[in-house]
């Protein structure tokens, strides 16, 4: 079987499962429907007529203009007790002193001073907490949906009614000056625009300095009637500190500085706000809905009296929504149509030349018209499409219609009891917030046939991979026929196009390829079954072991938990020492507590007895105890999900730059170079063991020269980055070059030692010379020419004693001499150095991407790699020619070992955890327009364990083979005169065992063993993301299904793409050095031949 068969049988695998996640996703993660009506003055919002005094005044519109001007502050990530004073603490008690607390001072001094002026509220964010979503929740009144988040990087334009709008259609001369995303949400909308670059999260005072610089004097010159300054030092220190660093400190204070000098140039017409656009967690991220996220400071002031009672104790929680209704009435403007805010009554109790002259009617009137905005959106929403529930809708109408007809009463009676207007104040607020939650709630509908049609697919795809790899070490299984497959699956999804645009209905790309996929499996489903499995027990085509079965079956009913799926991090070690216990303790009762040897090899010559083991039980022992303890340790690498919050992240996968102190991050840093120099020197002894470091080939000179330039431009570039912040003004400069130029270095050198890798990827060196070899051969006694063809391209040992044939003339010829041999080197291990050298390419560039700290983490991953790999190793028996099997044991703690690597990376499956700073390595003044490069290494970043292990995956096949015992061993004494070596030189040389070359041996068996372990590894992984789609489906109405199951079922299928796609590369580098190894044989013996 041709090799290339084997990679076109899992692209298509892949595909299955593609085709599946696509089709869940496409019905699970659904956006609302945007409409594109708008507010106007000329269309009032509901049938009544506006309130008396609310027509043909200058400025008003629904309602008259309480400010013509409004200068509005935003804080990228001010978080609420950000805005707080430095609390006094209880008698006995240690005082609490944090960096960001009472920095806000001006706020404090203020309330105390002018409590009838201005007002601090705790706003309360919708999820996601990300930017983007949330300037369109501050413009519109709207709730982003949650697959929106993924825009957060890539905004458009914004298609609905917003408050830009509605000011520029007023002739409103709107200034804008700071975050860059405005100008992508707004195009065009600004009559004056100051824009700056807000992607680079490292960099602290570019915007806020920007901002500093045209602020005040756009103020002053007066061309402006709303002022919008974006600043983002407080995000981006939180994402670079964290909120408990000193900069924090610095940088409220000047936000203190600035909110102080805008108060004192307020006139009596203009508004001040200032908000935070979300908060942010303990480790300065944002993005989830944790407490510390939804939680962001709001303040108000102007310079007259705005508020008619002081302060309350605690400030009052408003939605954040809220504050676009309240602008809009303020400013006299039209509510955008599509808003579900509900107006901040407070601000309203002091309208004066309102009718009637009360603080309740001026209440009344502003929830009104809010009410009736809303009812509106609801109506045509609901007409428009099916999302609302149709009962609350008609509740909610009925509740509307009872307070507007009350409310209309006391229009034309205004003398009723203050009782009564209350009670319509509560039934408007009531309606208001109803309509609210009603939204939140339904616009999380699903396509349950989408839903259901892709986990179907998805499970479909599990039980194929299941059946075939016990299928695929069959000698009658139909590796070839999936072409025929693809060729259905095609031909089926032809037809169905066909039909839809006969019909006039829209292609779905998601559909397509989900009825090719179906078109193409259950063909090969029914012929597999009539012609192979339809013979064979049903038990025989479940092959996982039971303690196997019973911990993926453990792992599976996990994911149904959010509990466990929050815990993940700490159940996974624990998964992964029970498997390492059980491989021990399976080793112990089989007697297999030894190194693995070959069993009942048949010799080519002469016959020698067995070797003796080499090592006792505690070797095996001693690798497990090794990997429980390496597991241990990679522990405590870890990031404790915001459920937890007794638990306390590890301070060692923050940066060095964060860390205060010069003498610890000194320390720190030789600590990582040490790890960094440790995993260099590991591989290239590992290299020289086998002795593939004697090879005069490109990618051992690489090896013996590239990697440590590598190591030394990671190891500079960390001492840069890490004191950046320090380094003398006159050498800046030169340190930012340097910034840009080491990393982009570093992956330059990668990406040439790949190329070389895949160019001369055999590193066997070949030496022809007089006397027999003294060092590491594959060699075999002369016993004719070969038999057959298959011996000439596949048999190694059959090619030497061909080649002996060719100079046996010239061996008897030289027989003073003595004879001529032919010596091969590393031969033995020529696909595992391969694979070793590719996975050590990979590993520092993605090392870069983390912090300094994980590169301790990267050593614990190799030598618990290794120290794994050995372990399987000894219970793997090696049988020839075949068949050759990877147990279910070794994929199932392949695959837990990369989701352990997953977590002690520093990572989490939220969005909050993402490492937003990868972006920036190598590009620290950010990607232009870009998008794909900073999303290519921030997913390089987030998913690099899952690559490493899916790349290395082929290593759980070749390395029984690389363990077989390779001392050199006497075939027989040594002659005792220069005749008897003349008549039988090949029996004084060196027997080496041929480990890898046996594979090669039989080469249908070496394919199908390679098809078998793709097929388990992804099963092992489909098994995984089948879970979370059913836990999903299953748990859509659960509370903690968007902050849980979702983002563990987004994280679970970009990890199972990343995966296939390592997986399809590694056994494509397999392929590649085998045909190389081909390629060499053949032009060895020609050139022997001529």
């Amino acid at each position: 079987m041709q090799k290339i068969s084997v990679l076109l049988f899992l692209a298509w695998v892949c595909f299955l499962f593609y085709a599946g996640i696509s089709l869940f996703t496409s019905g699970f993660l659904l956006t609302r429907l945007e409409l594109t009506n708008h507010s106007s003055c000329q269309e009032p919002p509901g049938p009544e007529p506006l309130p008396l005094g609310h027509r043909g005044e200058p400025g008003a519109c629904w309602m008259a203009s309480r400010f013509s001007r409004v200068v509005l502050v935003l804080i990228d990530a001010l978080r609420f007790d950000f805005a707080q004073p430095q609390s006094s603490h209880m008698p006995g008690e240690p005082p609490v002193s944090l960096p960001f607390l009472g920095k806000l001072s001006s706020l404090q001094r203020i309330l105390e001073i002018q409590p009838h002026r201005g007002r601090l509220y705790r706003s309360q964010v919708d999820p996601p907490t990300t930017t983007m979503q949330r300037l369109k929740a501050l413009t519109t009144g709207s709730l982003p949906t949650f697959i929106d988040a993924g825009s957060n990087f890539a905004s458009h334009a914004i298609v609905e009614d917003n408050l830009i709008k509605q000011l520029t259609s007023a002739g409103r001369r709107v200034v804008f000056m700071g975050d860059d995303t405005w100008k992508d949400l707004f195009p065009g909308a600004f009559s004056q625009a100051f824009f700056f670059p807000s992607f680079n999260v490292r960099d602290l005072h570019t915007v806020d300095n920007g901002i500093l610089e045209h602020l005040y004097p756009t103020m002053d010159s007066r061309e402006w009637d709303v002022l919008i300054a974006h600043f983002l030092g407080v995000d981006h220190c939180g994402h670079k500190h964290g909120p408990h660093h000193p900069e924090m400190a610095k940088k409220l204070s000047q936000m203190d500085h600035v909110i102080q000098g805008l108060v004192e140039r307020l006139e009596n017409d203009t508004l001040l706000v200032v908000a935070g656009d979300h908060g942010m967690t303990m480790n300065g991220d944002h993005g989830g809905d944790s407490e510390l996220e939804v939680s962001a400071a709001l303040f108000l002031y102007s310079p007259t009296a705005l508020f008619p009672s002081v302060p309350p104790e605690e400030p009052e929680v408003v939605p954040q929504v809220s504050l676009v209704p309240t602008l809009a009435l303020l400013l006299g403007l039209p509510i955008p149509f599509g808003n579900i805010g509900e107006v901040m009554t407070e601000l309203f109790s002091g309208i004066k030349d309102s009718q009637p002259h009360t603080s309740a009617m001026a209440q009344a009137s502003a929830l009104h018209l809010n009410a009736q905005q809303v009812s509106r959106f609801l109506h045509t929403y609901s007409a428009a499409t099916q999302d609302l529930q149709v009962k609350e809708l008609q509740r909610l109408q009925s509740l509307f219609s009872k307070a507007s007809a009350d409310y209309q009463r006391f229009l034309q009676s205004p003398q009723g009891a203050e009782a009564a207007l209350q009670a319509v104040i509560a039934e408007l607020q009531q309606f208001l917030r109803g309509a609210r939650a009603m939204c939140i709630e339904s616009w999380a509908q699903f396509s349950l046939v989408r839903m259901a049609g892709g986990a179907t697919l998805l499970a479909a795809a599990c039980f194929f991979c299941l059946l075939a790899s016990q299928w695929a070490t069959s000698q009658g299984f139909p590796f070839h026929s999936h072409r025929v497959s693809v060729a259905w699956g095609l031909a089926g999804t032809i037809i169905y196009a066909g039909l839809l645009a006969t019909a006039g209905l829209k292609l779905d790309p998601v559909v397509l390829g989900a009825v090719a996929a179906v078109g193409s499996l259950l063909p090969f489903l029914w012929k597999a079954w009539a012609g192979w499995g339809a013979r064979r027990p049903l038990a025989a085509l479940l092959p996982i072991p039971g303690p196997v079965l019973l911990l993926l079956l453990i792992r599976w009913a996990a994911f149904f938990s959010d509990s466990f799926v929050i815990a993940e991090a700490r159940a996974t070690p624990f998964l992964l020492g029970s498997l390492i216990l059980l491989l021990v303790a399976q080793l112990h009762w089989e007697g297999q507590l030894l190194p693995p040897k070959l069993l009942a090899i048949p010799r080519l010559g002469p016959s020698t007895p067995a070797v003796p083991p080499r090592h006792n039980g505690m070797h095996a022992l001693g690798l497990g105890v090794g990997l429980l303890l390496c597991t241990r340790l990679a522990g405590l690498f870890h990031r404790c999900p915001e459920e937890t919050p007794a638990c306390h992240s590890s301070p060692w996968l923050s940066p060095l730059a964060s860390m205060v102190g010069g003498r610890a991050k000194n320390l720190w840093y030789g600590a990582c170079v040490g790890a960094l120099v440790a995993l260099l020197a590991s591989v290239r002894l590992w290299l020289r063991r086998y002795g593939n470091l004697k090879s005069p080939e490109p990618p051992v000179l690489f090896v013996r020269w590239g990697l440590p330039l590598m190591a030394l431009g990671i190891a500079a570039y960390w001492a840069l980055a890490s004191g950046a912040d320090e380094a003398p003004p006159r050498l800046r400069a030169l340190v930012a070059g340097a910034s840009v130029v080491l990393p982009r270095a570093v992956a330059g050198l990668a990406a040439s030692g790949l190329m070389l890798l895949l160019w001369r990827p055999v590193t066997v060196l070949v030496k022809a010379g007089m006397g027999a070899p003294r060092t590491r051969t594959v060699l075999t006694p002369f016993l004719g020419p070969p038999t057959s063809q298959a011996d000439l391209d596949f048999v190694a040992p059959q090619i030497y004693r061909h080649m002996q044939e060719v100079f046996r003339g010239q061996l008897e010829r030289n027989n003073s001499q003595g004879p001529l041999t032919v010596a091969a080197y590393q031969l033995g291990s020529v696909y595992s150095a391969a694979m070793v050298t590719a996975l050590t390419l990979l590993a520092f560039p993605l090392l870069l991407l983390h912090a300094e700290r994980v590169s301790l983490v990267f050593l614990l991953l190799f030598l618990q790699s290794f120290l794994l790999l050995h372990l399987l190793a000894a219970g793997i028996p090696i049988t020839t020619p075949g068949p050759f099997t990877v147990p279910w044991q070794a994929v199932s703690a392949w695959a837990l070992m990369a989701t352990q690597t997953f977590y002690s990376t520093g990572h989490q499956p939220v969005f909050p955890a993402i490492h937003w700073h990868a972006a920036f390595i190598g590009f620290p003044e950010g990607h232009g327009s870009s998008i794909w490069l900073p999303a290519f290494l921030v997913g390089a970043n987030t998913f690099a364990s899952h690559l490493l292990f899916a790349v290395g995956c082929p290593l759980l096949l070749l390395w029984p083979f690389l363990c077989e015992s390779h001392g050199p061993q006497k075939r027989r004494q040594t002659p005792r005169n220069e005749a008897e070596t003349r008549v039988r030189p090949e029996e004084e040389e060196e027997e080496e065992p041929l480990m890898e070359m046996r594979l090669r041996n039989a080469p249908h068996h070496f394919s199908a063993a390679l098809l078998q372990l793709g097929l388990k590894y992804l099963f092992v992984l489909g098994v995984q993301i089948l879970a979370c789609a059913l836990a999903a489906f299953i748990l859509r109405r659960h509370l903690m299904v968007w902050k849980v199951f979702a983002p563990k079922f987004i994280f679970e299928a970009v990890g199972f793409i990343v995966s296939s796609v390592g997986l399809l590369l590694g056994i494509a580098l397999v392929m590649r050095v085998d045909g190389a190894v081909s390629s060499w044989f053949k032009q060895l013996v020609l050139a022997q031949q001529r």
